[in-house]
């Protein structure tokens, strides 16, 4: 079936150099071979050093209790939640580029996929660590998970939104756990045939699960992408939208408001992509991987980009827009007190989000500023910082100052340990992708191939002389 897709001349090749089958698997699992260099010891000792940082932040709130936050009667929820649903958004540009851009063949995903999905994978796990250790008893974190017990009629309360989160973010990591692995299996296999060490190829050989390159096993790989994809795309879809029922199913003056399902998804897949291009950047450069992740590539994520942060800035003004049109004075309070008003104590955060979020993108509606590197990589980071700031807001500016006048002296500002926990997710996400890209396949290797002989550099200058074939002299041509 590949033989017979069609790519036009015209567009843009997603392969760049003269390469071959052989050049593909080279290239790519050179650095998985071969020693890593400084800059990745370099890196990856940082990243350690932020991990255990971030241990010891746990391990201080464990032990002397929550109380070594900031956070209290009136900010219940202040960087630990914030920082949850930050690293949940982060995740979602991983299951969507691999699951609805396969279902919708969208080729330029290829040289991308492997590094999102490993992306959503870390993410994923940073995020889960933020809502187990905020219940400060975390010994009791098994109260969450419905099981038969000895409690009589005490039961997790499912009409609870957290309770919700745990379903849904254990749903979340497995699909795309298995969808991150089964891609993987084919390049294991390569692996393995290549390994030069009994223990490199034992190792390789027990991950790819006795994959030979058949003809049944490529059938069987291709059904569960298909499966895994379809189970995958409505969770892209659920699981911001379930995390957002922590605000919206509540009656809190901004939060309350059905627009956040729809605002928190696109929200997510803004933060995503930028985390994706940040990382992959990094890659492209150390791992010398220019040919095939493309300037097309990521002009292809940078209009992403630009379409999902102008849904959020929608989304910003549509709330602003109904605070002032239901003449609630509480949710006007909100909105054009507490965080559209500069001068309050947290107005300077609502405008770095604005900013960040609304006006940076919007230089990407030029062609080339889509496809300059520095700047792509300098607002991917500005984006989630605004993502950051935007998970701040909605929460801190709806909590600092309640009903109550005599709360309205706290301010907010996060403990040591608080941003020693953020630091430490970073560590752990930092590490895990490390280790990824030393002993994984950063570009799924069999799914470049797919598309070289249609996409690649070298084969698009044989195009013209098909495009002046009829179809049936096509289909001839490439049944033989």
């Amino acid at each position: 079936m590949s033989l017979l897709r069609y790519e036009s001349q015209q567009r843009e090749p997603l392969i760049d150099g003269n390469k071959t089958y052989h050049d593909v698997t080279e290239d790519i699992c050179r650095p998985i071979e071969g020693k890593p260099g400084k800059l990745w010891y370099v890196g990856f000792y940082i990243s350690v050093a932020l991990l255990l940082f971030g241990i010891y932040s746990v391990y201080r709130e464990v032990v002397y209790g929550i109380g070594q936050w900031n956070v209290n009667h009136t900010v219940g929820w202040g960087w630990d939640i914030t920082n949850f649903v930050w690293w949940v958004g982060i995740g979602h540009a991983g299951t969507l580029i691999s699951a609805i851009l396969l279902l919708f063949r969208q080729t330029w995903r290829n040289a991308v996929n492997r590094a999102a999905e490993a992306m959503t994978i870390f993410a994923v796990m940073c995020a889960g660590q933020f809502p187990v250790w905020h219940m400060g008893r975390v010994w009791n974190a098994f109260f969450v998970f419905p099981y038969p017990n000895s409690r009589g009629p005490l039961w997790p309360n499912f009409a609870s939104p957290l309770m919700w989160d745990v379903f849904a973010i254990s749903t979340y990591f497995t699909v795309s756990l298995l969808f991150w692995y089964s891609g993987l299996i084919p390049d294991f296999g390569t692996i393995r045939d290549r390994a030069k060490t009994k223990f490199r190829k034992w190792s390789y050989g027990i991950a790819s699960f006795g994959w030979s390159g058949s003809t049944k096993h490529w059938q069987r790989i291709e059904s569960l992408a298909l499966v895994l994809a379809g189970l995958s795309t409505p969770l892209v879809l659920s699981v911001h939208t379930i995390v957002s029922f922590d605000f919206a199913t509540s009656v809190i003056p901004g939060w309350h408001t059905t627009i956040f399902p729809p605002y928190f998804v696109a929200g997510a897949i803004f933060s995503g992509f930028a985390m994706v291009q940040t990382l992959l950047l990094i890659v492209r450069k150390v791992l010398n991987l220019q040919a095939y992740i493309t300037m097309g590539h990521i002009e292809a994520m940078n209009k992403v980009i630009v379409l999902t942060g102008s849904i959020v800035g929608c989304a910003y003004l549509t709330e602003l827009f109904m605070a002032f049109y239901s003449q609630n004075q509480y949710e006007n309070y909100a909105f054009f007190y507490s965080r559209a008003n500069f001068f309050s104590p947290y107005g300077w955060s609502y405008w770095g989000m604005m900013f960040c979020n609304v006006v940076s993108p919007q230089i990407f509606w030029f062609r080339k500023m889509r496809r300059n590197l520095w700047v792509t990589m300098f607002l991917s980071i500005v984006v989630n910082i605004g993502m950051w700031f935007e998970r701040f807001v909605i929460i801190v500016t709806s909590l600092y100052r309640d009903y109550l006048p005599s709360s309205w002296g706290y301010y907010y500002s996060p403990t040591i340990w608080e941003i020693g926990f953020y630091v430490g997710t970073f560590g752990l996400f930092f590490t895990c992708f490390f280790l990824f890209s030393k002993y994984f396949p950063v570009i799924a290797i069999a799914e470049v191939k797919q598309i070289l002989k249609v996409s690649g550099e070298s084969y698009k200058d044989k195009m013209e002389k098909q495009e002046e074939e009829t179809v049936e002299e096509f289909v001839h041509a490439a049944a033989h």
